[in-house]
């Protein structure tokens, strides 16, 4: 037996358990990941409590985590890119939170050496999700780019890949998360009454795009405000943005975007910033992503990852 994070029914984080289940095995294309650390992103919420039923029911007793990094453990027939005792990351539907899980060969890249598994297990989700939007802002050296909920993990990711392009970033958040903006190389301004004026202060020429990581009423609001419709897009979850004619932007994942993000990281100018739990503490985990407040991401840990 080997063990996973399950639940049986929505709820809570106290819903999720980690209970023994039957190894996975690896079919034609696939390999078995030996799971060292698995990101947890808001949409993990969102599916444990049911808000994402409609679109993407559970399948009770149901598995959770969609990102991973660990060492290959087995390989299905037909599978040559990759062998026993490889490290990778990567990406999985539902299967991440457990010791053992089974991913398709193309889903994966291979870890650089250096990466710490807490930093490589957190990496594809919102680093994919946050390099497509870019993409699909098609943001360019020397504009400026507004980064709502900019300390959290997309918004972190988004505010260094953009900075890799050459974009001058304005980013929103609290005031204990403005040193590590400015470390990131943002601009940091606070949100609050009176955003839209403290941005344009800050960008005298303009915003030319904006990237929305949170979805509230405020930077939904402050964005129309301070760009044109096609050039705003959010990843959050809010009816409003429909009714202000503001793109919902996805993520579309794929092995070479993910080893462009360990390019960047092997070159210095992307870094992954942690809070790591072990895999019996997902409940917790669960809780911190729920608040809100996140400086970059929250990692399980197995299998003696670090």
């Amino acid at each position: 037996m080997t063990q996973a994070i399950v639940f049986t029914e929505y709820g809570g984080p106290e819903v999720l358990r980690l209970v023994d289940v039957e190894p996975p095995r690896p079919a034609a294309g696939q390999v078995l990941v030996r799971v060292r650390a698995a990101g947890v992103q808001p949409f993990d919420n969102l599916f444990r409590t049911g808000e994402a039923a409609r679109y993407m029911p559970a399948t009770f007793p149901q598995q959770v985590g969609n990102e991973l990094a660990g060492v290959i453990d087995a390989v299905g027939p037909g599978v040559t890119a990759w062998a026993v005792g490889d490290e990778v990351l990567g990406w999985v539907a539902l299967a991440a939170f457990a010791d053992l899980a089974v991913v398709g060969e193309h889903d994966l890249v291979r870890k650089p050496a250096a990466m710490p598994w807490t930093e490589a297990g957190a990496l594809s989700a919102s680093g994919q999700t946050a390099h497509t939007a870019l993409e699909d802002l098609a943001v360019a050296a020397g504009e400026t780019l507004l980064v709502h909920a900019a300390a959290g993990g997309v918004g972190s990711m988004a505010v260094q890949i953009a900075r890799a392009l050459g974009a001058i970033v304005i980013g929103t958040a609290g005031p204990r998360n403005h040193d590590y903006l400015r470390a990131l190389g943002a601009v940091p301004v606070a949100y609050g009454s009176g955003l839209v004026d403290r941005v344009r202060a800050l960008a005298p020429d303009g915003v030319h795009a904006v990237l929305d990581a949170v979805a509230t009423e405020e930077s939904l609001t402050v964005s129309r405000e301070l760009a044109a419709a096609d050039r705003i897009g959010t990843v959050g979850f809010n009816p409003l943005s429909e009714r202000l004619g503001v793109r919902r932007l996805g993520s579309r994942r794929s092995a070479e975007r993910l080893a462009e993000l360990t390019r960047l990281w092997e070159d210095g100018a992307l870094r992954v910033t942690v809070r790591s739990y072990p895999l019996d503490q997902a409940a917790e985990a669960h809780r911190a992503v729920g608040t809100g407040h996140v400086r970059g991401k929250v990692v399980l840990v197995a299998n003696g990852g670090n």
